[in-house]
């Protein structure tokens, strides 16, 4: 049998439509590109990428049947739920209309986000070998298969009481810990972790993680799999792509960095999904200015209850910090945190950002909100500890205290000593040699294989 050749093979991706899931997928689909892959994307119309940001890709948008009450209510479980039941026949037509149209170029490979997995069903329908993305920490995945079985000993939901109390066999997790959702009921919640948790007949598992951060985790699901895993991550440093981002950068803070001292400024982002009131805006402002450490803060439209932006800031906020900080709507977070001048991250801990922050080096203030975070957060803290957690709720002098510890007091040392440790370790994986640069030759191996 002939031996098929790169340029004559398609991949197909399938990304779920949240920002921190989009930007693995096409940073992915960029590395594989540059190996000589065809890649078309086929996506929703809700949260669509952009097109013009990758010409070198072929886009096909298809209808995902949301209603304008299931995207304004804001409920992703609800969200992603819908989809996995809406988009499979026009996934499935969309697929076969492109082998019907070019032949010859045939689909060597779907590769989904694990949370799109009616794709599989697709995939398996129409003979196509199928690959997995996971676009959080496999400690995660492991906690939240313990959220089911704790939920199914009926120990969860778990009083108040217990809240500190650890997991048992799942140090050092405490209950409030796991990565359960107060975004919807637990119903939902099962339902979309056994679909997305179920391997059926993919062909691998790629990974979005390193190696010298998940070791244990990655021995434990591995033995638990019967299918290869490939962790290559931090797919943001093998492929440096062009922005994904859903809202628009306002790069003019990088002008602002280029003015402030060395590792001096603290960077607040607290993601592109969760939101906070205005008393949690009002402390988190004094906290900041109280700190006296210049900042960059970005208040995404939206993402305080209520308003738009940040016309509540706090009255003589923006008086008492003048130059010493900056506030946009959205930053080039990468950028942002590979500038010499940043020396802290205070974050919601999504593990696009936490990749992103421990492969620069910057140690991190967790503030989680819900799922993954919560987890990240305390590793983060506890087992990389390279950050400190805002445990309770905002309070201007918590705030004030952890910004100086991260940045300045030598408390604080040990932490960012740790944070430059760790952004050394992550570029060892990269290199030849490394875990993640020997997975991703083994990635695309596979890939020639199918």
């Amino acid at each position: 049998m002939e031996k098929k050749t790169q340029s004559s093979q398609r991949l197909v991706l399938f990304p779920c439509p949240y920002q921190g899931h989009i930007n693995p997928m096409l940073q992915l689909g960029t590395f594989l590109h540059s190996k000589g892959f065809s890649i078309t994307v086929v996506h929703t119309h809700f949260n669509s990428p952009n097109p013009s940001n990758h010409p070198e890709f072929t886009f096909f948008p298809i209808p995902d049947d949301l209603t304008a009450d299931e995207i304004s209510s804001g409920n992703i479980m609800a969200i992603l739920l819908a989809l996995n039941a809406n988009c499979k026949a026009s996934f499935e037509q969309t697929l076969t209309e492109v082998m019907e149209k070019e032949p010859q170029n045939k689909i060597t490979c779907i590769i989904h986000d694990d949370i799109m997995y009616f794709s599989e069903a697709v995939a398996r329908h129409l003979n196509i070998p199928s690959i997995m993305l996971r676009t959080t920490s496999v400690t995660n995945f492991l906690a939240r298969s313990a959220v089911l079985q704790l939920h199914s000993e009926d120990h969860l939901p778990f009083p108040d009481s217990l809240s500190l109390n650890p997991v048992p066999q799942f140090h050092p997790l405490r209950f409030k810990d796991l990565p359960t959702s107060n975004l919807d009921t637990f119903e939902n919640y099962s339902k979309l972790a056994v679909n997305a948790g179920n391997v059926r007949t993919a062909s691998a598992i790629i990974w979005n993680t390193v190696d010298c951060l998940e070791q244990s985790s990655l021995a434990q699901i591995q033995q638990q799999c019967q299918v290869p895993i490939f962790s290559i991550g931090p797919l943001h440093k093998i492929a440096p792509a062009a922005s994904s981002s859903l809202l628009e950068e306002d790069t003019s803070c990088i002008a602002w960095l280029e003015k402030q001292s060395h590792k001096s400024v603290i960077y607040v982002s607290l993601g592109s999904v969760a939101s906070i009131g205005e008393k949690e805006l009002s402390e988190m402002a004094w906290g900041l200015a109280n700190s006296n450490q210049p900042f960059l803060w970005v208040i995404r439209p939206g993402s305080i209850c209520g308003l738009d932006w940040n016309e509540t800031l706090p009255q003589g906020f923006i008086e008492a910090v003048g130059e010493r900080g900056c506030i946009v709507k959205w930053a080039p977070q990468r950028e942002v945190l590979a500038h010499g001048a940043v020396g802290g991250f205070w974050s919601h801990c999504g593990w696009n950002s936490t990749l992103e922050s421990l492969s620069e080096g910057v140690p991190m203030i967790c503030t989680p909100s819900f799922g993954d975070q919560k987890v990240h957060a305390r590793y983060i803290s506890q087992v990389w500890r390279v950050g400190v957690q805002l445990e309770n709720k905002l309070e201007r002098g918590e705030i004030e205290r952890a910004v100086r510890t991260l940045m300045v007091d030598d408390d604080g040392e040990g932490m960012r000593v740790r944070a430059k440790d760790l952004k050394e370790k992550i570029g060892v994986c990269m290199k030849k040699g490394g875990s993640s640069y020997s997975f991703l030759n083994k990635l695309v191996e596979l890939i020639m294989s199918l």
